[in-house]
């Protein structure tokens, strides 16, 4: 079976390894139980297997996904938009950590499609995300204590790859914000514009949620330090602006998390440059 590059470091880690040597057999086992004629599997997932599947006389995607703490419970979220501003979840498999999902056709991701004004799309999306707060998502409390804890382990362990005013700012940020929240509701915390496709159901619809409970400030994070919708200062500046503008949310509190979420995750990302430069924006405004 063809493994994707995107899940080729997996190789080097050996819990992953171990998922990489099953997944064969898991996406077998998936094809079995939904009756599919499986594709060749699409690139860009760094975390799962996806591919386009036949089901019955239906178009569908088929995919299988590395059990890890951030996408654990992708089904519910989507169970919980019901494909409303999100693709639809038609079957799970929780058992294989698989999913059967709504394909999105003709399936363009928002960061190519540079006619359309992103901004325009997200703001249209995500108040129709913020679902009310149900079981069993995590809180975005949890959350920020793990990425306050693992800051400057994981800077260190990077080889201090930013200047430590960042890392200060983030932890800052995540010591004031989590205990002074608004009212907490359903977050797609990774919605930026690789994580928007097109669709005839609806222009733009939202895939591949890492849901968590927390107030709406959290949102407008990936969309502000999304590098494919421009990195310079006037764009990172003009994306938080309008968002928070546009969608009535504390600018401050937003800028606040849009600079601890991004440090936290940047020492693992391959665009960590991209994200510092976003920050050094947001901390120069």
């Amino acid at each position: 079976m063809e493994i994707p590059d995107g899940l080729a470091w997996m190789r080097n880690h050996p819990d992953p390894a171990a998922w990489l040597d099953d997944l064969p057999g898991l996406v077998d086992r998936a094809t079995q139980r939904w009756h599919l004629e499986v594709g060749e599997p699409y690139g860009g997932s760094s975390v799962s297997w996806v591919a386009p599947a036949r089901w019955g006389d239906e178009d569908v995607v088929l995919k299988v996904q590395w059990p890890h703490r951030e996408c654990e419970h992708e089904a519910a979220a989507l169970v919980a938009w019901a494909g409303d501003g999100a693709v639809a979840l038609l079957a799970h498999a929780p058992e294989l950590d698989a999913l059967l999902l709504e394909r999105c056709d003709p399936g363009d991701r928002l960061a190519d499609r540079p006619d359309v004004d992103a901004v325009d799309v997200m703001v249209e999306l995500l108040p129709r995300l913020w679902a009310p707060p149900t079981e069993p998502f995590g809180s975005l409390a949890d959350e920020a204590a793990g990425w306050r804890a693992a800051l400057w382990p994981d800077w260190s362990a990077a080889g201090e790859p930013c200047e430590r005013r960042l890392v200060e700012a983030a932890d800052e940020a995540l010591l004031d914000l989590p205990a002074t929240q608004g009212p907490a509701v359903l977050l797609h915390q990774d919605l930026h514009a690789d994580n928007v496709l097109s669709s005839t159901r609806e222009p733009w619809l939202a895939i591949d949620p890492k849901p968590l409970l927390g107030e709406r400030e959290l949102a407008v994070a990936p969309i502000v330090r999304d590098f494919t919708l421009g990195t310079g200062r006037a764009a990172v500046l003009r994306r938080l602006d309008r968002l928070t503008a546009e969608l009535g949310l504390d600018r401050e509190r937003a800028a606040g998390w849009s600079i601890a979420q991004t440090i936290a995750w940047a020492f693992s990302s391959g665009h960590a440059e991209a994200h510092y430069e976003t920050v050094r924006h947001l901390l120069d405004r």
